[in-house]
């Protein structure tokens, strides 16, 4: 028998079954639109995370104080192992000795000290709390990520000139700061000189903070001692050799602080290594995810089944005067299992139709719901979905291929009937 034969007849028992038919699609219309639904949320998360985190620099180390202070920040806990983190739960801050002896490693291009708090900013009568950070203005403009919205970057002579976030321009004062308007920190002046572009970042806390010359930082933060930092950021020279420098650094360190590994007093981590272990992560998530939605098309595989046997049951006079005119086995096995494929295609194509309005809807909807206020950097790693062509391919081909691994034991039994037996069959 031809295939287009075959064919014919397999689309004419689906059509002449439609309630039964369409029930056992729906089925497979579910299952779809719950994979492509479910695991575009996945894959747009891993997007979003891989994006966000990608910003930050694969060139960059971090060498935090104190184990216990330093894993306490989201993106320290999220490095996993690859951070060291010290266990003594000690909080001695970094000194200008620690930037000297780093410089003094292979494959280190450039270190920047920090040092950061907190103060009150004035602006037309109102006032905020903000994050204030501060920088050598040499080597903070080459480590930085960050990227200029307007303005420019500070320079050495800069002492009262500061560098703000994209949110604390626009959204904490009624009136937008702007650029060469002078705010009021602390009870000293400043005079804006630069704004960063928002970051949309999971962590973004620039994009609510202050940037100024160190020296003028540490005026403001009493805090702070003029030898130390709150962190220090190293940019090597090769990014391939990045975990190769982070252990120098650390044995340097470990010897200059006269510190072991138990009692280590220092944490290191790097953009690199975080990204990749969010990144498996958010593929673990995807995995598990897909999984939960994969149930539902076992559900309609089992709906296939039953519909097909269902199906032989009706259709075995049929079948039995198929093979008196010279059907064979094979023949009418391959009308079957079409049978069942059409299903799975038809599902397919309407679940995938389907799931695509629902992520886009999801899409849309949570990301108006998070907008762009404080906050939202962290609410837009989940408020993100992609569909792919590679996902809805697959999609596609496991309904295919659940739909006729479920006909395969009906369309085994209707092709060993015995033409005899089919038709005295009532």
């Amino acid at each position: 028998m031809k295939t287009s034969k075959s064919f014919r007849l397999a689309l004419n028992i689906l059509l002449h079954s439609k309630l039964r038919s369409w029930l056992t699609i729906i089925g497979i219309v579910i299952g779809v639109a719950a994979v492509v639904a479910i695991v575009s949320i996945g894959e747009g998360m891993q997007q979003s995370v891989e994006s966000q985190l990608g910003g930050l620099g694969a060139d960059l180390i971090t060498i935090s104080p104190g184990g216990s202070r330093a894993s306490s920040s989201f993106a320290m806990r999220m490095s996993g192992g690859n951070m060291n983190t010290g266990t003594s739960g000690t909080s001695n801050n970094l000194t200008k000795k620690d930037i000297q002896f780093i410089k003094s490693v292979e494959n280190v291009d450039m270190v920047s000290g920090t040092v950061s708090g907190n103060g009150e900013i004035y602006y037309l009568g109102e006032d905020s709390r903000i994050s204030i950070t501060g920088v050598d203005p040499l080597s903070w403009n080459t480590v930085t990520t960050s990227e200029l919205e307007s303005g420019r970057f500070l320079t050495t002579s800069n002492y009262a000139s500061v560098i703000i976030g994209s949110r604390l321009a626009n959204d904490v004062f009624k009136q937008p700061l702007v650029l060469n308007r002078v705010i009021t920190i602390e009870e000293r002046s400043f005079k804006i000189v630069g704004i960063l572009k928002e970051s949309g970042s999971m962590m973004g806390g620039s994009d609510t903070s202050v940037i100024m010359p160190i020296e003028a930082a540490r005026s403001l933060l009493e805090s702070i001692g003029d030898e130390e930092f709150d962190s220090i950021t190293v940019k090597v020279e090769d990014a391939e050799l990045i975990e190769e420098t982070m252990d120098a650094i650390d044995k340097k360190l470990m010897m200059t602080r006269h510190v072991t590994t138990n009692t280590k007093d220092y944490s290191i981590t790097s953009s690199a290594s975080m990204q990749e272990t969010i990144s498996s992560a958010t593929e673990t998530i995807t995995l598990f995810l897909g999984a939960i939605a994969a149930v539902s098309l076992l559900v309609g595989a089992v709906g296939i089944a039953n519909t097909m046997f269902t199906t032989v049951l009706e259709k075995t006079k049929e079948i039995g005067i198929m093979k008196a005119i010279g059907a064979r086995n094979r023949d009418i096995m391959a009308i079957f299992m079409m049978n069942s494929a059409l299903v799975g295609v038809v599902g397919g194509l309407i679940g995938i139709v389907l799931g695509s309005i629902v992520s886009s809807f999801m899409n849309s909807g949570i990301t108006t719901t998070t907008g762009g206020g404080p906050g939202g950097g962290m609410m837009n790693m989940f408020s993100s979905t992609l569909v792919t062509p590679e996902l809805l391919l697959s999609a596609m081909g496991i309904a295919v291929g659940i739909s006729m691994l479920a006909g395969i034991i009906p369309a085994y039994r209707a092709s060993r009937l015995k033409p005899v037996d089919a038709l005295r069959y009532e």
